[in-house]
């Protein structure tokens, strides 16, 4: 049974295509993150060839000093794909003094996103309320919360607006493995975030999703097959939104 990395950002490793062709070999599914839609635009024709490969439309809230510049492009290219990501909003100390623009920036590309049939990747650091009563706001169901770090007290809501994708350092911290068995394993993802995230000491990259894989087994009393089943299970209901 494929593995699935639903949060990688391909085009910041040294070389994304030898890692598009290892993806393609695996039959690992992979979507593809960008940090802004003229990343998205250089990388299109690169990803479009390989089938295991997703390419989401991004617009990162920690550029968002961009986002007037890069929105045309943004709605250029929404009908090219049926993923967005990274978006969300970003209230920590890096993010916080452009909170307003990300907001405007996060709420037009919801607008867009509520009346049609897209995926979403999501970032949320300390902005998650927000972020949530957004999603609900406009209607949109089919979030995937990255790499979650919030209360445990929204687990329970954003469940209901969509799922949530972990990483092998979610499942190293003391914090990330109290939201982890906080969550229905009907609504959980894997992800790598690589190469933003690291395992041995080196990126992260879509075959390492496995270890997520191994910790979810382990604490679901279940078998690697059965773990896989229920992954994969979870992601076919995600992008049934699409049809």
């Amino acid at each position: 049974m494929p593995l699935i990395d639903t949060h990688c950002h391909i085009d910041l490793y040294n070389q994304p295509q030898l890692l598009l062709q290892e993806c393609e070999r695996l039959n690992i599914t992979v979507l593809a993150m960008t940090n802004l839609p003229s990343h998205f635009e250089m990388g299109f024709p690169h990803v479009r060839p390989f089938n295991k490969v997703r390419l989401a439309l991004g617009m990162h809230p920690l550029y968002a000093e961009q986002h007037k510049k890069e929105f045309p492009s943004f709605l250029r290219n929404f009908g090219r794909t049926s993923y967005i990501g990274e978006i969300g909003l970003d209230f920590s100390r890096e993010g916080y003094h452009t909170r307003e623009i990300q907001i405007q920036t996060f709420s037009k590309i919801l607008d867009l996103v509520s009346s049609s049939k897209k995926v979403l990747s999501i970032h949320s650091r300390r902005a998650e309320k927000e972020v949530l009563d957004l999603l609900i706001g406009k209607g949109v169901s089919s979030a995937i919360f990255h790499w979650y770090s919030g209360p445990l007290s929204l687990i329970e809501s954003i469940a209901s607006a969509g799922f949530f994708s972990i990483n092998s350092a979610m499942t190293k911290s003391e914090n990330g493995q109290k939201i982890i068995s906080r969550i229905d394993p009907q609504k959980i993802l894997t992800e790598t975030d690589g190469p933003f995230n690291e395992v041995n000491g080196r990126p992260a990259k879509p075959s390492d999703v496995i270890e997520v894989y191994k910790y979810l087994s382990n604490i679901w009393g279940k078998t690697m097959e059965e773990t896989q089943a229920t992954i994969s299970s979870n992601f076919s209901k995600l992008i049934s939104y699409l049809k």
